[in-house]
């Protein structure tokens, strides 16, 4: 398998790789205002009494816009088919490079294939001097949540008015 970046031809592969995920657990928020103007914030791991399938919230639109950014679009290819993306966006004024998306087709998952897309992230978010990389996913997405923290990303915040579904984002961050 290589890592390389993505080319237009690639792009049509990535729009058609699903997405979708199946959990048993979520992160559920919980937040409390206090009378001394503290405002306490936690997530629990919750699992659900059946397994669901959902799938992230950003469309195929948003990719191929963030392809046209032409920053950070890489694929993983093995013997010809892509297998994986990555699409992070860089804000060089923060020194920050924003993981939005990793998909990988659904029959070569859990193969080490985000893994190795992840690392060419780090390599080219170090390339750019970039300090930090944040991945954004949702309270919803446990494996994506999983996936995370396995690589070394810390929890860093929420927004609950980030996506038109009403999903809560949760983002992750790890220094390079």
């Amino acid at each position: 398998m290589i890592v390389r970046g993505a080319d237009l031809k690639d792009l049509s592969a990535c729009v058609l790789i699903d997405t979708s995920y199946t959990t048993e657990h979520v992160w559920q928020i919980r937040t409390e205002e206090r009378p001394d103007e503290e405002i306490l914030v936690t997530f629990h791991t919750i699992r659900l009494p059946r397994s669901v399938r959902a799938k992230p919230p950003r469309d195929s639109d948003a990719l191929v816009e963030d392809w046209q950014r032409g920053e950070c679009f890489l694929v993983a290819e093995h013997d010809g088919e892509i297998q994986g993306y990555l699409n992070m966006v860089v804000h060089p004024w923060h020194s920050v490079g924003w993981i939005n998306d990793i998909g990988v087709q659904r029959k070569v998952r859990r193969q080490g294939i985000a893994g190795a897309l992840l690392r060419s992230a780090f390599h080219l978010g170090k390339e750019q001097n970039l300090r930090t990389l944040v991945f954004e996913t949702q309270t919803k997405n446990y494996p994506a949540i999983c996936f995370c923290r396995k690589h070394g990303f810390a929890f860093c915040g929420f927004n609950d008015q980030c996506y038109r579904s009403q999903d809560i984002a949760v983002f992750f961050a790890r220094s390079l």
